[in-house]
């Protein structure tokens, strides 16, 4: 079930597949997504980029909101992103939590919560989609 959800995720997504993200589980009213930790992907000090967490929290948010999409609409867009670092990914892996926090007809705002493989949370980013019609 995981590898056919991260086959769409990268389909619909494509910087997904380059980014390394996979999908856990997907429904209207919550996506997880997670990222392995790889030095790859990291800054200085063996930290997990930032920029990687943004963008795994930025495909787990549109997808959500996707998923949310009120009749007649046909995509989202981000509008805006705010993220909050809470502590670094050092090790093993991030995982991506994305909740509607509110649906409407022309904006739909997700929370998402970024926490690493001991549960900690490491980042909360909420954004606005824009409904695409």
């Amino acid at each position: 079930m995981a590898d056919e959800l991260t086959a769409q995720l990268h389909a619909a997504m494509p910087f997904t597949a380059v980014l390394g993200a996979t999908a856990l589980k997907v429904g209207s009213d919550e996506v997880v997504l997670r990222l392995d930790w790889d030095a790859a992907r990291c800054t200085s000090g063996g930290l997990l980029h930032g920029g990687a967490l943004m963008a795994l929290a930025d495909a787990a948010g549109g997808w959500c909101a996707f998923l949310n999409l009120p009749d007649g609409a046909r995509g989202t867009a981000t509008v805006t992103s705010a993220t909050n670092f809470l502590r670094p990914v050092t090790a093993g892996h991030v995982e991506a939590t994305a909740r509607p926090l509110n649906v409407g007809r022309t904006v739909i705002v997700a929370d998402t919560e970024l926490r690493d493989a001991d549960g900690r949370l490491a980042a909360r980013v909420t954004q606005t989609q824009a409904v695409i019609r």
